[in-house]
Protein backbone atom coordinates (compact mmCIF):
# COMPACT_ATOMS: atom_id res chain seq x y z
CA UNK A 1 0.00 0.00 0.00
CA UNK A 2 3.07 2.40 0.35
CA UNK A 3 2.83 5.31 -2.02
CA UNK A 4 -1.15 4.39 -2.48
CA UNK A 5 -3.05 7.18 -4.15
CA UNK A 6 -6.59 6.55 -3.37
CA UNK A 7 -9.27 8.58 -5.13
CA UNK A 8 -10.51 10.72 -2.32
CA UNK A 9 -14.34 10.17 -2.33
CA UNK A 10 -12.88 6.19 -1.56
CA UNK A 11 -10.38 7.71 1.08
CA UNK A 12 -13.63 9.26 2.71
CA UNK A 13 -15.78 6.33 2.33
CA UNK A 14 -13.18 4.37 4.46
CA UNK A 15 -13.45 7.03 7.34
CA UNK A 16 -17.15 6.77 7.40
CA UNK A 17 -16.55 3.57 8.47
CA UNK A 18 -14.25 4.04 11.72
CA UNK A 19 -15.94 5.46 14.93
CA UNK A 20 -13.92 7.53 16.31
CA UNK A 21 -14.36 8.54 20.55
CA UNK A 22 -15.09 11.32 21.98
CA UNK A 23 -11.82 12.87 21.70
CA UNK A 24 -12.05 12.38 17.96
CA UNK A 25 -9.71 9.34 18.18
CA UNK A 26 -9.19 5.80 17.21
CA UNK A 27 -6.42 3.20 18.92
CA UNK A 28 -4.25 1.69 16.04
CA UNK A 29 -2.70 -1.61 16.81
CA UNK A 30 0.87 -1.84 14.20
CA UNK A 31 1.57 -5.66 13.23
CA UNK A 32 4.59 -6.22 11.38
CA UNK A 33 2.97 -7.76 8.01
CA UNK A 34 5.82 -10.13 7.70
CA UNK A 35 5.58 -11.90 10.69
CA UNK A 36 2.76 -11.29 12.18
CA UNK A 37 4.61 -9.44 15.67
CA UNK A 38 2.83 -6.33 17.21
CA UNK A 39 5.15 -3.30 17.38
CA UNK A 40 3.52 -0.81 18.59
CA UNK A 41 -0.05 0.70 19.63
CA UNK A 42 -0.82 4.57 19.06
CA UNK A 43 -3.80 6.73 17.74
CA UNK A 44 -4.82 8.34 15.33
CA UNK A 45 -7.36 11.01 14.27
CA UNK A 46 -9.48 11.56 10.88
CA UNK A 47 -6.44 13.91 9.54
CA UNK A 48 -3.99 11.00 10.27
CA UNK A 49 -5.76 7.85 9.17
CA UNK A 50 -6.58 9.61 6.28
CA UNK A 51 -3.07 10.57 5.82
CA UNK A 52 -1.75 7.20 6.24
CA UNK A 53 -4.24 5.80 3.39
CA UNK A 54 -3.18 8.37 1.22
CA UNK A 55 0.64 8.26 1.75
CA UNK A 56 0.87 4.58 2.40
CA UNK A 57 3.21 5.70 5.77
CA UNK A 58 2.11 4.82 9.25
CA UNK A 59 0.66 8.26 10.42
CA UNK A 60 -0.62 9.26 13.72
CA UNK A 61 -2.27 11.57 16.49
CA UNK A 62 0.16 12.44 19.49
CA UNK A 63 -2.24 12.96 22.44
CA UNK A 64 0.59 14.53 24.48
CA UNK A 65 2.15 17.06 22.17
CA UNK A 66 -1.41 17.18 20.56
CA UNK A 67 -0.10 17.38 17.11
CA UNK A 68 0.25 14.77 13.99
CA UNK A 69 3.42 12.89 13.72
CA UNK A 70 4.73 10.46 11.20
CA UNK A 71 6.45 7.47 12.72
CA UNK A 72 10.10 7.65 11.78
CA UNK A 73 10.25 11.32 10.70
CA UNK A 74 13.37 11.98 12.96
CA UNK A 75 14.71 8.45 13.26
CA UNK A 76 14.15 7.33 9.98
CA UNK A 77 12.10 4.40 11.28
CA UNK A 78 9.35 4.58 9.61
CA UNK A 79 6.40 2.56 8.84
CA UNK A 80 5.49 1.31 4.94
CA UNK A 81 1.75 0.25 5.15
CA UNK A 82 0.70 -2.87 3.32
CA UNK A 83 -2.62 -3.11 4.64
CA UNK A 84 -5.34 -1.19 6.78
CA UNK A 85 -8.23 -2.93 8.61
CA UNK A 86 -10.93 -1.87 11.17
CA UNK A 87 -11.99 -4.14 13.48
CA UNK A 88 -15.78 -5.44 13.82
CA UNK A 89 -17.53 -2.08 15.50
CA UNK A 90 -15.04 -0.19 13.62
CA UNK A 91 -13.78 1.55 16.91
CA UNK A 92 -9.91 0.00 16.26
CA UNK A 93 -7.44 0.22 13.52
CA UNK A 94 -4.96 -2.56 12.33
CA UNK A 95 -2.22 -1.48 10.64
CA UNK A 96 0.03 -4.00 8.95
CA UNK A 97 2.98 -2.54 8.07
CA UNK A 98 7.03 -3.09 6.58
CA UNK A 99 9.34 -1.23 9.65
CA UNK A 100 12.14 -0.14 8.69
CA UNK A 101 14.28 -0.65 11.86
CA UNK A 102 12.86 -0.98 15.63
CA UNK A 103 9.75 0.23 15.87
CA UNK A 104 9.81 1.26 20.08
CA UNK A 105 11.55 4.67 20.80
CA UNK A 106 13.65 2.81 23.24
CA UNK A 107 15.51 1.33 20.17
CA UNK A 108 13.70 -2.05 20.73
CA UNK A 109 11.94 -4.04 17.78
CA UNK A 110 8.68 -3.78 19.84
CA UNK A 111 7.41 -1.49 21.97
CA UNK A 112 5.69 -4.66 24.03
CA UNK A 113 9.27 -5.76 25.45
CA UNK A 114 7.94 -6.41 28.58
CA UNK A 115 6.18 -9.75 30.24
CA UNK A 116 4.95 -10.09 33.93
CA UNK A 117 6.84 -12.86 35.74
CA UNK A 118 6.77 -13.39 39.77
CA UNK A 119 4.97 -10.40 40.27
CA UNK A 120 7.18 -8.13 38.21
CA UNK A 121 7.65 -7.15 34.60
CA UNK A 122 10.85 -8.18 33.34
CA UNK A 123 12.62 -7.64 30.10
CA UNK A 124 11.25 -10.59 27.51
CA UNK A 125 12.52 -9.17 24.48
CA UNK A 126 9.80 -8.66 21.19
CA UNK A 127 6.91 -10.96 21.31
CA UNK A 128 6.77 -13.69 18.82
CA UNK A 129 5.65 -16.48 17.16
CA UNK A 130 6.57 -20.37 17.95
CA UNK A 131 8.75 -20.02 15.35
CA UNK A 132 10.37 -16.51 15.72
CA UNK A 133 11.06 -17.52 19.28
CA UNK A 134 12.97 -21.18 18.21
CA UNK A 135 14.82 -19.22 15.71
CA UNK A 136 16.06 -17.06 18.43
CA UNK A 137 16.76 -19.84 21.02
CA UNK A 138 18.87 -21.28 18.35
CA UNK A 139 20.45 -18.36 17.48
CA UNK A 140 21.72 -17.80 21.00
CA UNK A 141 22.96 -21.76 21.52
CA UNK A 142 24.86 -20.91 18.62
CA UNK A 143 26.03 -17.36 19.83
CA UNK A 144 26.68 -19.24 23.10
CA UNK A 145 29.44 -20.73 21.50
CA UNK A 146 31.33 -24.44 22.77
CA UNK A 147 30.19 -23.56 26.11
CA UNK A 148 26.46 -24.47 25.40
CA UNK A 149 25.79 -28.32 25.64
CA UNK A 150 23.03 -28.96 23.91
CA UNK A 151 22.16 -31.01 20.58
CA UNK A 152 21.58 -28.11 18.64
CA UNK A 153 25.05 -27.15 19.62
CA UNK A 154 26.23 -30.75 18.42
CA UNK A 155 24.51 -30.14 15.24
CA UNK A 156 26.47 -27.05 14.83
CA UNK A 157 29.69 -28.18 15.89
CA UNK A 158 29.26 -30.88 13.77
CA UNK A 159 29.04 -28.68 10.65
CA UNK A 160 26.94 -28.30 7.61
CA UNK A 161 27.61 -31.08 5.84
CA UNK A 162 26.10 -33.05 9.14
CA UNK A 163 23.34 -30.69 9.27
CA UNK A 164 22.55 -31.14 5.75
CA UNK A 165 22.10 -35.29 6.32
CA UNK A 166 20.18 -35.41 9.49
CA UNK A 167 17.52 -32.82 7.57
CA UNK A 168 17.38 -35.55 4.91
CA UNK A 169 16.74 -38.27 7.17
CA UNK A 170 13.84 -36.22 8.73
CA UNK A 171 12.28 -35.23 5.44
CA UNK A 172 12.73 -38.90 4.42
CA UNK A 173 10.55 -39.71 8.06
CA UNK A 174 8.42 -37.05 6.88
CA UNK A 175 7.40 -38.22 3.32
CA UNK A 176 7.50 -42.29 4.39
CA UNK A 177 4.84 -40.80 7.84
CA UNK A 178 2.33 -38.65 5.01
CA UNK A 179 2.62 -41.70 3.00
CA UNK A 180 1.40 -44.34 5.11
CA UNK A 181 1.59 -43.55 9.36
CA UNK A 182 -1.45 -41.26 11.39
CA UNK A 183 -1.27 -37.54 11.75
CA UNK A 184 0.36 -37.47 14.76
CA UNK A 185 3.29 -39.20 12.96
CA UNK A 186 3.15 -36.65 10.18
CA UNK A 187 2.54 -33.77 13.18
CA UNK A 188 5.85 -35.25 14.66
CA UNK A 189 8.40 -35.65 11.85
CA UNK A 190 6.52 -32.20 10.45
CA UNK A 191 8.37 -30.63 13.27
CA UNK A 192 11.74 -32.28 13.17
CA UNK A 193 12.01 -31.23 9.48
CA UNK A 194 11.36 -27.51 10.46
CA UNK A 195 13.58 -27.54 13.57
CA UNK A 196 15.94 -28.97 11.54
CA UNK A 197 15.52 -26.50 8.90
CA UNK A 198 15.75 -23.55 11.40
CA UNK A 199 19.23 -24.96 12.54
CA UNK A 200 20.64 -25.09 9.28
CA UNK A 201 19.77 -21.15 8.33
CA UNK A 202 21.24 -20.48 11.56
CA UNK A 203 24.46 -22.51 10.47
CA UNK A 204 24.55 -20.52 7.79
CA UNK A 205 23.77 -17.46 9.30
CA UNK A 206 20.34 -16.72 7.15
CA UNK A 207 17.36 -14.97 8.61
CA UNK A 208 14.07 -16.69 9.22
CA UNK A 209 12.74 -12.89 7.74
CA UNK A 210 14.55 -13.42 4.91
CA UNK A 211 12.67 -16.96 4.23
CA UNK A 212 9.43 -15.34 5.00
CA UNK A 213 10.04 -12.36 2.52
CA UNK A 214 11.06 -15.09 0.14
CA UNK A 215 7.54 -16.57 0.86
CA UNK A 216 5.92 -13.52 0.17
CA UNK A 217 7.77 -12.58 -2.96
CA UNK A 218 6.12 -15.83 -4.53
CA UNK A 219 2.71 -15.25 -3.09
CA UNK A 220 0.48 -15.24 -6.06
CA UNK A 221 2.38 -16.93 -8.60
CA UNK A 222 2.10 -19.98 -10.37
CA UNK A 223 4.38 -22.72 -8.40
CA UNK A 224 5.25 -23.74 -12.48
CA UNK A 225 6.23 -20.28 -12.80
CA UNK A 226 7.93 -19.55 -10.39
CA UNK A 227 10.52 -22.48 -10.92
CA UNK A 228 10.95 -22.30 -14.63
CA UNK A 229 11.85 -18.66 -13.46
CA UNK A 230 14.92 -19.97 -11.34
CA UNK A 231 15.41 -22.92 -14.22
CA UNK A 232 13.88 -25.76 -12.22
CA UNK A 233 10.52 -26.51 -14.12
CA UNK A 234 9.58 -29.68 -13.86
CA UNK A 235 10.46 -33.00 -15.96
CA UNK A 236 7.79 -34.96 -18.01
Amino acid sequence: MAESELPPDDVEALLARVSFDAAGLVPAVVQDALDGEVRMVAYMDASALRRTLETGVGTFWSRSRRAPWVKGETSGNTLAVREVRIDCDGDCVLLRVDPAGPTCHTGAPSCFYRASAGGAWVEAGPPRGELESLFATLEARRAAGAAERSYTRQLLDAGPARIGEKLREEADELSRAVASEDDGRVTSEAADVLFHTLVALVSRGVSWRSVLAELRRRSGVSGLVEKASRGSAPRC
